[in-house]
């Protein structure tokens, strides 16, 4: 699960993005309005952590230009803000939730999973199943029957957007986004690589799922018949 973090103290965003990282989640950072809102209407993000006070463009701007263009996705206001007046504001722009600065990284991280519970292509992030595939987040492995082998991070990532989308055609764009995210010089030769890492894995496991390619588009994980 890919978390946007839009927020101008560079220290402060550091925590929050280790803090993030330490928990599972992979994290980027925007020091200002106008970058973060740029980078949240990629549709990468699972969740968005929305600073208030912002330099180009605060936060209920940010918010009010991603629900105007149809963006939905979950958005955690922080703040040092804490008249009743400012959470009115942020939750009627479209915050799903209001945290004021300072907060206990407990209770900031019980809010990103409340919602993520929220939306039900990615619920039960830690288990995924198909094929008789077994994908397990707590201990990054991939397991078919009794065999099971250790993933790198992004062959965790790639598989798990693979399974989350079991049948449906992942392009090679979208796993670029996903995986390596919205800045990084990655190209399609580094999906191809990992693509060919996980293939292998597959075979050692015996499984009966397959990563199929479709020419000039993506990837497609089907389970073979019988």
């Amino acid at each position: 699960m890919r978390v946007l973090i839009i927020e101008d103290e560079v220290r402060l965003a550091g925590t929050l993005q280790d803090l993030m990282e330490l928990n599972g989640y992979t994290a980027d950072v925007s020091h200002d309005g106008e970058a973060g809102l740029d980078n949240a209407l990629s549709g990468i993000y699972d969740v968005v952590l929305l600073d208030v006070m912002l330099p180009k463009l605060d936060g209920f701007g940010v918010l009010k230009r991603l629900r105007a263009a149809g963006n939905a996705v979950p958005v955690l206001m922080l703040t040092a803000r804490d008249q009743v007046s400012d959470k009115v504001e942020g939750l009627d722009c479209g915050a799903d939730y209001y945290l004021t600065k300072p907060f206990d990284p407990k209770e900031l991280l019980a809010c990103v999973r409340a919602l993520v519970r929220r939306q039900p292509e990615i619920r039960n992030p830690d288990t995924l199943e198909f094929g008789g595939l077994r994908l397990e987040k707590s201990a990054f492995t991939l397991s078919c029957g009794e065999r099971s082998v250790r993933l790198s991070r992004k062959e965790f990532d790639i598989m798990e957007l693979l399974m989350r989308n079991r049948n449906l055609v992942i392009t090679k764009e979208s796993l670029l986004l996903k995986v390596w995210g919205y800045e990084s010089d990655a190209e399609d030769n580094n999906v191809e690589v990992y693509i060919s890492f996980l293939r292998k894995k597959l075979s050692h496991l015996h499984a009966a799922v397959k990563i199929r390619t479709i020419r000039m588009v993506g990837y497609c994980l089907e389970a073979e018949e019988g």
